[in-house]
């Protein structure tokens, strides 16, 4: 063999044997913390937007619950009102079967009944009078047949969406444990650290907070109160908020109630420019998955997102989609 064809071989065998020893795919560098942090904030993003989703499943559910209570008050009463119509109807039934015709005949013809027209007439009074009754019956009937049929339609959301929320409560944990391994890896620790207030702090003595007077400063006290708590998905205090129920719990304070979902919020508050605006309002972020308490100056305090800690920002954090004044 020559020695060319022997170089060639040893190089094709060697070259086969790295080949053998090299890994398949290039080993891929760890994610930078800049990267990391953009995955967080779209994973955080879609976090939120299932956890409202949550929150208004929740509120629907608080509204079917009390549609089914006043349902179930509504049937008892017609339910013994039906029984008296159905007594009532069962004793023109058996009176009827027991005297036939006979009973007409004989009120007509008896002379000691009075004139012929009065026995008439009397005799269409008792039949008007027992058409009233078996009248009464049917619409008795009705009611109560309408009714539980309204309320096994409530019944029956009510259980699909209690199915819901179970399954949508599933996929939250499932996100959050990922969104707080990601805030491992780019900051050493699945949440922001609590802001420790001095212990004679109470939320409406916080300095920082203006001077607004009304129910609308009420509100703005409770949210500067809150800054440095943790986000917490579906809370609405003391302890931590999600975004909705931040701005639930602050207008709770001043006496008004708002549904914990941004959604709901938005349909329950009157709109008002963006020159319009004063502490106490709302500002609501586009696709309605996210809100806010305008505190003035063109910041707003809220609490962001799960792993962080309510803060007062600007409000031109992202897109906004307007603004609500509580009614």
């Amino acid at each position: 063999m020559s020695s060319l064809r022997m170089l060639l071989r040893t190089l094709a065998v060697a070259g086969l044997s790295a080949a053998l020893i090299a890994p398949s795919a290039p080993v891929r560098a760890e994610p930078s913390v800049a990267d990391l942090t953009a995955r967080i904030e779209r994973s955080s993003a879609e976090l939120e937007r299932i956890v409202e989703s949550y929150n208004k499943l929740n509120e629907e559910i608080k509204t079917n619950q009390t549609t089914a209570a006043g349902l179930h008050a509504r049937i008892g009463p017609l339910e013994v009102q039906a029984a008296q119509s159905r007594a009532a109807v069962g004793e023109i039934a058996a009176t009827a079967y027991k005297t036939g015709g006979l009973r007409t005949a004989e009120a007509i013809l008896d002379p000691a009944g009075g004139s012929l027209v009065d026995r008439l007439g009397t005799l269409d009074q008792l039949t008007r009078h027992r058409q009233q009754q078996i009248d009464g019956y049917t619409a008795d009937q009705r009611a109560l047949l309408d009714q539980k049929t309204k309320l096994d339609v409530t019944l029956a959301r009510q259980a699909a969406q209690s199915k819901a929320l179970t399954k949508t409560k599933k996929r939250i944990e499932q996100d959050l444990a990922e969104l707080y391994e990601m805030r491992r890896a780019a900051y050493g620790r699945a949440t922001e650290a609590p802001v420790k207030k001095p212990k004679s702090a109470a939320p409406p003595d916080t300095p920082d907070a203006p001077a607004v007077s009304g129910s609308a400063g009420a509100a703005v006290r409770y949210a500067y109160g809150a800054i440095g708590k943790p986000y917490v998905w579906g809370a609405e205090g003391p302890g931590g908020y999600d975004c909705s129920g931040l701005t639930l719990a602050a207008w709770r304070s001043a006496g008004k109630r708002l549904p914990h979902n941004a959604a709901m919020q938005w349909n329950a508050t009157s709109r008002v420019s963006r020159s319009e605006l004063s502490p106490g309002d709302l500002v609501f972020y586009s696709g309605l998955g996210h809100v806010a308490l305008y505190v003035g100056d063109g910041q707003v305090i809220d609490a962001p997102s799960a792993g962080r800690n309510v803060l007062k920002r600007k409000m031109n954090m992202m897109s906004i989609a307007g603004y609500g004044r509580v009614r």
